[in-house]
C-alpha cells in the first residue's frame, strides 16, 4: 500500500457521512487522487490535529495518505492547510473562474497520472484571481497550459484541413475536430461544420500565437480580445470532452 505525501489542491468535495468526506485532490507529483477523509469533520482534538485547518474546496495544503491498489478510493490520513484563497469566498466572479478551473482539470486528467505543470498553473490561477484586472489573462494562461500539457495544443500556423500555411486573413476558422485553424469553408472536400467550427478574429489568433511563443505581455491586449480567446479555448475543451461542463457557462457568458 504506497503512501503519498504531496502538495495538493482540493478540486472536489462531497460529504460522505456526518463525520467524513470524499475528496478529489490534484497533487503536484501523484496526479489526481480521489480519497476518503475519515473523521475530517469531527471536532475532537485528534481529528483537528490530523486535518489541520479542515479540508475545503479550492484550498491548498499538504496531503498525506495511502493508496490501496484494490480500492477505488485512497485514504487521506492527514491534511495541513497552507492556503485558503479567501478572495474566492468573497468575490463571485473569482469563485466562478476557480470552479471552472477545478472542473476542467478534473475532467481532463486521468487518475494518478502526474501533471506537475497543470498543478502549478492551477495554483497560480487561484492566486491571480485576487486581482480583477488580471483574471482574464490568468484564465487564458491556465487554459492554454492545461490543453498543451494534456496533448491538445491548438495548431495556429498550419491549415489543419487543407495543409500548408495560413495567409494574412482578417478572420479565421477554428475547427475543434482537427484541433486548429483552417481556411476551409462549409462546402466541398474537407469542409468544416457548424457544430465543430467557429469564426475567429485576427487579433484573437495573434494573442493565441503569442501564448504559443510564451509571450506574456498583456499590456496592449484589449479585454474583449482576452475574453474571446478564453471562450475559444473553452469551446475547444468542450469539443475534446464531448460534453459541456456545468461551469463552462461562466466563461462562455451563458450564466
Amino acid at each position: 500500500m504506497p503512501r503519498f505525501k504531496d502538495q495538493a489542491i482540493c478540486i472536489r468535495l462531497i460529504d460522505w457521512s456526518e463525520t467524513s468526506q470524499v475528496v478529489a485532490l490534484l497533487t503536484e507529483h501523484h496526479g489526481k487522487i480521489r480519497a476518503i477523509a475519515k473523521g475530517a469533520k469531527r471536532t475532537s482534538p485528534s481529528s483537528v490535529q490530523r486535518y489541520s485547518g479542515g479540508v475545503e474546496l479550492l484550498t491548498l495544503g499538504q496531503a498525506v495518505g495511502v493508496i490501496k491498489q484494490s480500492a477505488e478510493l485512497a485514504n487521506l490520513t492527514e491534511w495541513d492547510l497552507q492556503q485558503s484563497y479567501w478572495h474566492l469566498r468573497g468575490d463571485l466572479d473569482a469563485q466562478r473562474f476557480a470552479l471552472y478551473a477545478a472542473d476542467l482539470v478534473n475532467a481532463m486528467l486521468a487518475e494518478r497520472d502526474a501533471h506537475p505543470v497543470v498543478f502549478g498553473t492551477l495554483r497560480d490561477l487561484l492566486a491571480a484571481l485576487e486581482e480583477p484586472a488580471k483574471r482574464q489573462a490568468a484564465l487564458l494562461c491556465f487554459q492554454w497550459r492545461v490543453l498543451e500539457d494534456c496533448g491538445y495544443r491548438p495548431e495556429l500556423d498550419r491549415d489543419v484541413i487543407g495543409g500548408g500555411g495560413l495567409g494574412a486573413e482578417r478572420s479565421f476558422t477554428f475547427d475543434a475536430r482537427a484541433g486548429g485553424l483552417t481556411a476551409a469553408t462549409g462546402t466541398g472536400t474537407g469542409a468544416v461544420t457548424a457544430e465543430t467550427a467557429w469564426k475567429v478574429r485576427a487579433e484573437t489568433v495573434a494573442l493565441l500565437r503569442a501564448m504559443a511563443n510564451a509571450t506574456d505581455d498583456w499590456s496592449a491586449v484589449k479585454s474583449q480580445t482576452l475574453k474571446r480567446a478564453n471562450r475559444l479555448l473553452c469551446v475547444y475543451a468542450r469539443a475534446i470532452l464531448d460534453r459541456q461542463l456545468p461551469t463552462m457557462g461562466y466563461v462562455l457568458g451563458e450564466s
